[in-house]
């Protein structure tokens, strides 16, 4: 495990930095009571009790009995706690002072400043929550739209740790059965490897694959996707970035070479977080920075989810279009073909090439007219297809991806081995439960978890 001193009592500043009228430290140990019942005076006489939770309203003064601030003391004896322990936490004013005041006090009594997600790394270790749902919490801290958000809650909440948990129970019950039949082999026994235990295997590894296909739109939840739009000059790629953000940020103009530079902004598509990127317009060209700023569009295109190759579908389609297509088509990438200004051509025709890529979608940028079917389109493309109903169970981190497939990797080697002693299939069954342990925390390696909890907050 970790190596973290639950014996000593922890402090920080919860709230972000910067002014609000509200800012929250946050004790907790089990000095956290004695610490606050030092540096707080009630307004109304009452003493600071250790049983049951209350709230105080009072002052903060400093060693030299000098007012820091007034507050509210919200005192929460363990283990009906956030970390399992005794907590305090001091609602002052929310500015820089007040708070990095009552801090150096709590310092100065005894308390050690926090590090990052360590509170929930003492839930955590104390038994509250498991991996899944403490990897849970950052997420729930960084979703960028409320789709990000119903799939961190769904894990927060234990369902990911519920579907495991149910894994595990079946892996256990048939390494008891296998362990049973390695240990009395002579004995008058009734087979222990039966059509029913077959079938309960067969079951976890169809839940286990089912999951694993909730990897990638649950990563994409989490992590965002970036799309950019591309296309030869004054085509309307700007127009299409503006009018997919509903803003006019971009500048449009009739001019060629208007955008020179990257624009990035971000959307929400089927509930992902998409970083949205006009780029410059390809083509050849002597002006220096419009040069630089083609390069940097062809550099972009490397490195996205996905691109929207935007024609002039009233002006038609001309070779620069067709050898930026092919240009793209050499990328993994899925490619949508805008037939852009569809206002001014009324019969759009895609042009003849456009089955290389994921299809031709005719819109009017200026009227906003397809706008609606495309951007259902992106959210289809990006999801993989994946029919995902609020809160249902999703991976969302590489590892926790790594080790549910190599769970499903030695089921499957049982189930296609049935014939091999049970000594082979219990090791494959021990192999899948511990793989399983690395996602729920039960046996996942200290330099793991020191990566998941580094990646936190100080205060969370």
């Amino acid at each position: 495990m970790i190596p973290i001193h639950t014996e000593e009592t922890i402090v920080a500043i919860c709230t972000p930095p910067g002014e609000g009228g509200i800012g929250i430290i946050r004790l907790s140990g089990p000095e956290a009571i004695p610490i606050a019942k030092q540096l707080f005076t009630s307004s109304s006489a009452k003493t600071v009790q250790p049983g049951g939770q209350r709230v105080y309203h009072g002052h903060i003064h400093d060693r030299d009995d000098v007012l820091i601030d007034e507050v509210l003391l919200h005192v929460m004896p363990g283990p009906r706690t956030y970390t399992r322990e005794d907590v305090v936490e001091i609602n002052a004013h929310g500015g820089t002072g007040p708070l990095n005041a009552i801090l150096e006090e709590c310092l100065h009594h005894g308390a050690c400043l926090a590090g990052p997600g360590e509170f929930t790394q003492r839930a955590f270790l104390n038994g509250r929550i498991d991996l899944v749902q403490a990897e849970a919490v950052i997420d729930q801290i960084r979703a960028r739209t409320r789709g990000g958000l119903q799939a961190a809650n769904a894990a927060a909440t234990g369902t990911l740790s519920k579907a495991l948990h149910a894994m595990q129970e079946t892996l256990r019950f048939a390494l008891s059965r296998l362990e049973a039949a390695v240990d009395f082999p002579e004995d008058d026994l009734p087979e222990l490897v039966d059509p029913a235990l077959i079938a309960q295997l067969e079951q976890a590894h169809t839940d286990m694959l089912d999951l694993l296909d909730t990897a990638d739109a649950g990563r994409l939840y989490r992590e965002g996707a970036a799309i950019a739009i591309a296309g030869r000059p004054n085509v309307g790629k700007s127009s299409l970035f503006n009018a997919l953000l509903r803003d006019a940020r971009a500048i449009v103009s009739a001019h060629p070479g208007t955008t020179r530079d990257r624009l990035e902004e971000y959307i929400t598509l089927s509930g992902v977080p998409v970083k949205l990127i006009d780029t410059a317009g390809v083509r050849h060209t002597e002006d220096e920075v419009e040069r630089i700023g083609v390069a940097m569009a062809r550099d972009t295109l490397k490195s996205v989810n996905m691109a929207l190759l935007v024609l002039d579908s009233a002006e038609g389609y001309g070779v620069e279009d067709e050898a930026l297509a092919a240009e793209l088509a050499t990328l993994d990438i899925p490619v949508l073909l805008i037939l852009n200004k569809s206002d001014l051509a009324p019969a759009v025709q895609p042009p003849t090439w456009a089955h290389a890529h994921e299809g031709a979608y005719p819109i009017s940028a200026l009227t906003g007219d397809g706008l609606k079917t495309l951007e259902l389109r992106l959210g289809e493309l990006l999801l993989g297809g994946a029919n995902l109903a609020a809160g249902q169970a999703m991976l969302n981190r590489m590892h926790q991806k790594d080790s549910l497939r190599r769970a499903a990797d030695c089921i499957e080697r049982l189930l296609t081995q049935l014939d091999l002693s049970p000594e082979f299939l219990a090791l494959e069954v021990q192999e899948a439960l511990q793989a399983i342990g690395e996602i729920t925390g039960e046996t996942t390696p200290d330099d793991i978890l020191a990566t998941i909890f580094n990646s936190f907050c100080i205060g969370k």
